[in-house]
């Protein structure tokens, strides 16, 4: 039941992806490519509800549909690409898309978005000492300004842009990024958060009444879910509406968690003036109650230092949340044996042993009374924690728009980051080919951007305390995941 339920959440996550990415730049049907997307995921399923779990899925199954997948989903969006010149703008109140350095560089010129004069003024903006200024290039996105870097790059995107918003306003965004050779350049593309828009643009952003009715309503089905997950029947919740309250420990538990992860990416955001929309959860009225909670960011991240800053608050806010929790709610737990077979959704008889970190935490707790052949039966608090546990490492993992994708880019750069996602890719289908519990991870990572929206100034890099709690970060996403070893389970007796 459980791979029913995950692969209805994975496509409708990925039919939201599809409509984000790809719409606006191919004719094809959005349902076409989703069924092209989705075929490997359904073939998978399919094996697993006809054969068993028990049946390991074979190889040749799992690489072909993946191959054929992929080629008919470039096949199919090449085939129905829509021209640049005619692609759909935006409307001012979406996040700028700026373009990546390849795209920018390979277009043809089209379009001089400013006079002569103007261009003269502009040039004027480059002071030798500081940014030596070889050439002005215009792209139908960004007007390019190539030359030499002669100072550290964040004193000079600060002068410089200072220099260019005397003579244009804020006509424009002032990016700083490094071309494929690693050569520092900047750009300049059209502000669709000119001051005149801004205000108009944030009223729509801002629904506290939206945000709020969405958290009532999760909270109701992630009470419900708990409740169930206490052993409260529908039966008798129907005839004693009191018994409700039971799914409390888990709905507030989790909602705690989800709520303190956005929230810290939230005024992370705020701090570094960027727009961005509050907090809204996702309520579903079945499996774990909700689909999670998100927030989108709406304007430009100024530098790679507030990259990474909003990047990692959530995880690391959501995970101090999730440790006294889980703690709590071990203590609440019960040890049973050890069944022949459990899953990662084997609540009644629970083996932490598939996370370091879970089962040096469980053992922390339970102490002698969790030894080897027993299992834990969760409370509905530690249900939630668990989950936050999960949320985290989700979170964490190095590819795209994820925050994991966002510190890592803050950290070596776009094209570095790009090569570590693409290697977290090939990583988790990997572990998922050993592991089937990984595979739907595989699947979600694989259907994601590799690359994340660059910084205004992409180029500054970070300093050594961000570097060390990045770092940390990817620990921390390394001792979840890992499973607890052998020799370690012997040592504790457990």
């Amino acid at each position: 039941m459980w791979l029913v339920v995950f692969l209805v959440v994975l496509g409708l996550i990925t039919y939201a992806m599809m409509k984000r990415t790809v719409a606006t730049v191919t004719r094809t049907p959005i349902w076409l490519l989703w069924l092209v997307m989705m075929l490997p995921p359904i073939i998978w399923t399919a094996w697993y509800l006809i054969m068993g779990e028990e049946q390991r899925i074979p190889l040749l199954l799992v690489m072909l549909p993946l191959l054929i997948s992929f080629i008919a989903y470039g096949w199919l969006i090449s085939a129905g690409r829509i021209p640049t010149s005619t692609q759909k703008t935006q409307e001012p109140s979406l996040t700028p898309q700026l373009s990546d350095i390849a795209k920018i560089e390979d277009e043809s010129t089209t379009v001089r978005p400013i006079t002569d004069s103007e261009e003269k003024s502009l040039r004027e903006c480059f002071p030798w000492a500081i940014y030596y200024l070889q050439n002005v290039d215009y792209r139908p996105q960004a007007i390019l300004c190539r030359g030499k870097l002669r100072t550290a790059p964040e004193e000079a995107y600060k002068s410089i842009k200072h220099n260019i918003e005397q003579v244009f306003g804020d006509r424009f965004l002032i990016l700083f990024q490094e071309s494929l050779q690693g050569q520092p350049f900047f750009a300049l593309v059209s502000n669709p958060w000119a001051k005149t828009q801004q205000n108009r643009a944030q009223e729509k952003i801002t629904r506290p009444l939206f945000a709020l009715a969405l958290l009532f309503i999760t909270l109701f089905t992630t009470t419900v879910i708990g409740a169930e997950m206490a052993g409260v029947t529908v039966e008798a919740l129907q005839k004693d509406s009191t018994l409700l309250l039971h799914g409390l420990p888990y709905s507030l538990g989790l909602i705690a968690i989800l709520g303190v992860h956005e929230l810290s990416h939230y005024f992370t955001s705020m701090r570094y003036k960027i727009v961005t929309t509050l907090p809204y959860f996702i309520p579903i009225p079945f499996f774990l109650g909700t689909f999670g909670a998100f927030i989108q960011m709406k304007s430009p991240v100024p530098h790679r230092k507030a990259l990474f800053d909003v990047g990692i608050a959530g995880p690391l806010g959501g995970f101090i949340v999730t440790v006294p929790l889980l703690l709590w709610g071990l203590s609440l737990s019960e040890v049973v044996a050890l069944p022949e077979k459990s899953s990662l959704l084997s609540f009644e008889a629970f083996n932490p042993r598939f996370s370091f970190l879970f089962a040096i935490l469980a053992k922390l707790v339970l102490g002698s009374s969790f030894i080897a052949e027993k299992a834990i039966a969760l409370h509905p608090l530690a249900i939630a924690g668990y989950i936050g546990l999960i949320i985290t490492a989700l979170n964490l993992m190095p590819v795209g728009q994820l925050d994991g994708g966002h510190i890592v880019h803050a950290m070596f750069g776009q094209r570095t980051a790009i090569i570590i996602g693409q290697l977290t890719r090939v990583f988790l289908l990997v572990l998922g080919l050993i592991r089937s519990e990984f595979l739907l991870w595989a699947i979600i990572v694989l259907l994601m951007p590799i690359s994340d929206q660059p910084a205004l100034n992409d180029v500054t890099e970070l300093d050594n305390k961000r570097d060390a709690l990045g770092l940390f970060s990817l620990a921390l996403l390394i001792v979840i995941l890992l499973p607890l070893p052998g020799t370690v389970a012997q040592w504790l007796n457990f």
